[in-house]
């Protein structure tokens, strides 16, 4: 209780909390807007349907858009697979590997074409939700979700979702820039929560026409007590690499021989493989309900995914895993973290420093990161299979518990070091006259 008022009695961490709410408080608002030309309300009852595959994981994260047929029915997803081909290409692309070694001007031209590559997938995208409602007018029992279909409804589905999309992504920003966590990541994590309370009910009503047994209900809640600390633990889980800086005379000073340390964290990428790989595994159903020869063939054997799936589980757990791996190799390189340490002169004991210094960093992270890897495809996959095992009818499985505590630590961690930094300054304007008070 002492933590959350002194948070208020703080005026800039105050004010950036008041402006983060307000912004999620915008795209909540934004959710209930409809796209222009559309049925809503027979949308709703398709989507009701259980058996919707992909598209319950693609409703779950834009945090109930699709459903609603919202201008921001495509959420945040587009920038997410924009960032994904950036830092793919970063890799191969010479210029681009070299934009992101210049530091911060060169990452301000990296985010400058992340927003042209949101803007073109948000394009692609939103052309194949218009001809996937068209689609809905032959087959579905409830009505007509298109009132007119045609390129006029095509193109004004085009310009609303992508300007929707757009208009996120410069939320997003505004977050991080003058609010407090990561904007993209926070929008994602208010998506998943607003579906809470409609899970949690739907829960209980199945535990009240004895659909699901109160014990069976206890146990549910059990593991998902025991999967949120698992994540708690691995999340703030490190390994600390002792460093020694070399003892050096400067005049007739000694500076130096300092003990430190460089942790390393066993998740070090967060959140970001699953976001990523449930972003490209959404991304398909797209092209698979555009009229491009072969696609239809990719329909058919997408249908029957869902998140209960082995197939789908799978595939997610290979991703999750490959992701885990790219986003520590593209984030940390060993080689220039070694360089760094020689020119501070300093060492890992019994390491030479240099290469072999590298080479240990490089090794220890391999490990550290296989054991993050596993960790976060079995969180992302095993709470998914015991749920289908109990027949609970929402997904609020291990990605998006995963994603939720994970957003709420770093939060917690940006207003915590707020804090921290505020008392040093309030320790140092008070020590201030009572220090010179003593020297006169």
């Amino acid at each position: 209780m002492n933590t959350i008022s002194s948070i208020f009695k703080i005026p800039e961490l105050r004010r950036r909390l008041l402006f983060t709410l307000g912004m999620i408080g915008v795209y909540r608002l934004g959710i209930f807007i409809t796209s222009p030309g559309v049925d809503r309300t027979v949308m709703r009852k398709i989507m009701a349907d259980p058996n919707q595959g992909l598209l319950g994981i693609f409703n779950l994260f834009s945090g109930g858009a699709l459903e609603h047929l919202s201008i921001f029915a495509l959420n945040i997803m587009p920038y997410v697979s924009a960032s994904i081909i950036l830092s793919l290409m970063a890799v191969v692309v010479k210029p681009l590997e070299e934009l992101r070694k210049e530091g911060e001007s060169g990452q301000r031209k990296i985010d400058q074409y992340t927003r042209y590559g949101t803007i073109i997938l948000s394009i692609v995208q939103s052309y194949g939700i218009a001809l996937w409602l068209e689609s809905f007018n032959k087959s579905s029992p409830h009505g007509d979700v298109v009132t007119e279909p045609g390129w006029g409804f095509r193109l004004m589905t085009v310009l609303a979702l992508t300007t929707g999309t757009a208009f996120l992504m410069w939320l997003g920003e505004q977050i991080t820039e003058r609010g407090i966590g990561n904007g993209i990541s926070l929008i994602i994590f208010a998506g998943i929560v607003a579906n809470l309370p409609r899970a949690l009910a739907n829960t209980f009503e199945q535990v009240r026409i004895q659909q699901l047994q109160p014990i069976d209900l206890l146990v549910l809640l059990l593991i998902a007590l025991l999967v949120t600390a698992i994540i708690v633990f691995f999340e703030t889980a490190q390994r600390k690499i002792p460093i020694t800086y070399a003892k050096r005379q400067v005049g007739r000073r000694m500076y130096g021989g300092q003990q430190s340390h460089l942790p390393l964290k066993v998740n070090m990428a967060g959140v970001i493989p699953p976001i990523f790989t449930s972003s490209l595994m959404v991304f398909p159903v797209t092209l698979a309900n555009m009229k491009i020869p072969g696609m239809a063939t990719l329909q058919d054997l997408l249908s029957p995914v869902g998140p209960n799936q082995w197939v789908y589980l799978t595939t997610f757990a290979v991703m999750t895993i490959f992701f885990c791996f790219f986003y520590t190799a593209v984030t940390f390189q060993p080689v220039e973290v070694a360089e760094n340490l020689k020119k501070q002169n300093a060492f890992v004991p019994g390491v030479r420093p240099g290469k072999s210094t590298a080479e240990y960093i490089d090794r220890v992270l391999t490990r550290l990161t296989l054991g993050g890897a596993i960790y976060v495809s079995a969180v992302c996959t095993v709470p998914t299979l015991l749920q289908s095992g109990w027949s609970v009818q929402f997904y609020l499985g291990g990605t998006s518990l995963m994603i939720v505590v994970g957003v709420a630590l770093d939060l917690a961690q940006q207003i915590e070091s707020h804090l921290i930094t505020r008392h040093y300054e309030g320790l140092s304007v008070s020590r201030g006259p009572s220090v010179r008070g003593r020297r006169s």
